[in-house]
């Protein structure tokens, strides 16, 4: 399979879906939000960009299956699969607030092989391809040289549907807040892993993902020269629901905070 003529199309889908995403902003009312669970919502929006994600991808590839968020395809693929968050921040665009991305990961079996995320309001389409490295609009990206903590940005994700480990996350929240240069959560993981890979972030945590949130971003991350695990230092960060990403200077120390905090 050649990965990048396959890529330059997902580009130019997300995009589509991007552009969709923009015109519906300033028309989204009340009456349009439902409810998924406590505090997770949709909207026809997020439904619509990934039907229309679904249909482009099918025709891009059609003996790939789908992982979709809005659960509008339910096709297994026998090798690869598309993973498709077609709007990942719906509660920062239900706000109006910067930022939401578009993300989509083509996967072979559980190996993100080529990544695109699209953040609609800056206009960034971050790609990378296996083997290929990672880009922004075109240019190459790296991940950041900072190699102290108390220099380097981190980028967090609150939970707000699985507060078991509320207590922990506080903890490991606290201890970042005074010993970094700064704690930020800006409310899509794919953005933050896109930002982990341009060297705006050096260090990324969060439990209770979903692989649509992660897999684009994963292969963004090690394209650009840095490292994921998942809380245990292990490889189970694309389905295993925790996941951090660094830019491989910082690794070391942030995992074994975060195996002090996370044992279980």
């Amino acid at each position: 399979m050649e990965y990048q003529p396959l890529c330059n199309e997902l580009i130019n889908i997300c995009k589509n879906a991007g552009q969709f995403i923009r015109e519906q902003l300033n028309l989204i009312t009340e009456n349009d939000i439902q409810q998924k669970g406590s505090h997770d919502f949709v909207t026809f929006v997020d439904k619509t960009a990934e039907e229309m994600l679904v249909r482009d991808l099918h025709n891009l590839l059609p003996e790939a299956g789908f992982i979709t968020e809005e659960k509008t395809s339910t096709v297994v693929g026998e090798r690869y699969s598309w993973i498709i968050d077609p709007l990942d921040g719906t509660t920062n665009f239900l706000h109006r607030l910067p930022c939401f991305c578009v993300s989509v990961a083509l996967v072979d079996g559980n190996e993100p092989i080529i990544g695109v995320v699209y953040e609609i309001n800056q206009d960034e389409c971050f790609h990378a391809t296996k083997g290929g490295g990672a880009f922004v609009n075109g240019n190459p990206i790296k991940v950041s040289s900072q190699s102290n903590l108390d220099r380097a940005l981190i980028a967090t994700g609150f939970p707000y549907t699985d507060f078991t480990l509320l207590p922990q996350y506080m903890q490991l929240f606290e201890y970042f807040i005074k010993k970094s240069s700064g704690v930020r959560r800006i409310g899509s993981a794919a953005a933050d892993l896109a930002y982990v890979a341009c060297g705006r972030f050096e260090f990324f945590f969060e439990y209770g993902l979903n692989p649509w949130d992660v897999a684009a971003g994963i292969l963004l991350v090690t394209e650009a020269g840095g490292v994921v695990t998942d809380f245990e230092g292990g490889t189970n960060y694309l389905f295993g629901r925790r996941l951090l990403a660094s830019n491989g200077k910082v690794t070391a120390e942030c995992l074994h905070l975060v195996k002090q905090h996370f044992n279980n």
